[in-house]
């Protein structure tokens, strides 16, 4: 059978495009008027204004990525090649492991960049849920972060346990299948206290808090489950420190964490926007905060690297100016803004000639495993 081409790390970065697809998407659906000619066809009510259809249908086909790489047992054909998969995964520990989604275009579940998916999800919507609403996007992307919250419920059995694998990726990238043919075994990989991880642990606990926003009206229980769940686990990973690299052979290979601290003040800072507790506040803001935010130096937003994130996140909910440490977190947000915009002094140089930003060590890193998968 053909070899796989591609990392994780490339993978996850097409869902980060997608995601930023997601985003413009909705801004565009927002921002533009219908223009009255032949070519655009009928206007869509929705506010602030009219909106322009062809717009709505890159916002469609955008949202439509996630029902692509859905596992388990699909309820609506939405997409007609696809169908039932990985009903098993889990079943050698006696859980149901068979939702979440594939992980770019191999058949693996690695729940730390599926559980960022999730996080950024719930943040698209908590942003822009009225407007997907007015493009009938809204119900489509909640059933899909549905879909990865429900997958990392049932990956939490216990307080201090998390499955954060399913599949071999050696023996996965080994062969060219579609998920409803693959007969490889699909073993599973779990972090504890005595085998840690921090990062993949906190990751999850931001995305149930996060996800907690978002069902909070639609389903009070569902979302209180998700709260729940997002306590214990953020409560695991503060306790038991230590990287889930460390305590998984081979997972370094694909999705390889550089630090959990950023993840423990990611997941503090979600579980303060879901609960108001002022606890996980004193969290970020205090000596955590000094451990690992990084304060004064700005960087980009990625799987690996929550500190923007938590940076913007934590000056739109928190408005208590007298915070030191929030002052601290308010000035490296600025930066890392006026790193993007680009009159500004500070702007980076990094863009291409039509002024969009890119990531040269990305491309680095993609050329580097081509040539290794050429070689091998």
């Amino acid at each position: 059978m053909g070899k796989k081409g591609g990392c994780g790390f490339v993978g996850w970065l097409m869902v980060l495009v997608i995601l930023a697809l997601l985003g413009v998407g909705i801004f565009l659906v927002v921002r533009h008027k219908m223009n009255k000619s032949d070519d655009d066809g009928d206007s869509i009510p929705g506010p602030p204004g009219a909106i322009q259809k062809k717009y709505s249908d890159a916002l469609n086909v955008a949202v439509q990525f996630f029902d692509v790489q859905k596992a388990g047992k699909l309820n609506e054909d939405k997409i007609t090649w696809r169908g039932d998969s990985a009903l098993e995964d889990g079943s050698t520990v006696k859980l149901d492991l068979s939702k979440g989604m594939y992980d770019a275009g191999d058949h693996m579940k690695f729940g730390f960049p599926m559980a960022f998916t999730a996080t950024v999800l719930s943040w698209s919507i908590l942003e822009y849920g009225d407007q997907m609403e007015a493009v009938n996007q809204l119900g489509t992307a909640q059933d899909s972060l549905k879909w990865i919250t429900d997958f990392l419920i049932h990956a939490h059995p216990s307080d201090n346990v998390l499955y954060v694998q399913v599949g071999d990726p050696v023996s996965d990238h080994k062969c060219w299948d579609r998920p409803e043919d693959m007969t490889e075994k699909r073993p599973v990989f779990q972090v504890n206290a005595s085998s840690p991880g921090s990062d993949v642990a906190a990751e999850a606990a931001a995305a149930l808090a996060s996800a907690s926003l978002v069902f909070k009206k639609k389903d009070s229980d569902y979302s209180s489950t998700l709260l729940k769940h997002a306590k214990q686990l953020f409560s695991f990973a503060d306790k038991y420190r230590g990287s889930y690299c460390d305590s998984i052979p081979g997972s370094a290979t694909y999705y390889n964490s550089t630090g959990y601290g950023d993840e423990l003040l990611w997941a503090a800072s979600w579980l303060y926007h879901a609960t108001g507790d002022r606890s996980y506040l004193q969290y970020v803001t205090g000596s955590n905060g000094n451990d690992f935010a990084d304060f004064g130096n700005p960087s980009w937003f990625s799987w690996d690297n929550k500190l923007p994130g938590i940076q913007v996140l934590m000056v739109a909910i928190e408005k208590d100016t007298s915070n030191s440490g929030l002052q601290q977190y308010r000035e490296t947000a600025e930066a890392v803004m006026c790193g993007l915009i680009p009159d500004s002094p500070t702007a980076t140089s990094s863009r291409t000639d039509g002024k969009l930003v890119f990531l040269s060590f990305f491309f680095f890193c993609g050329i580097i495993w081509h040539l290794y998968e050429w070689e091998v």
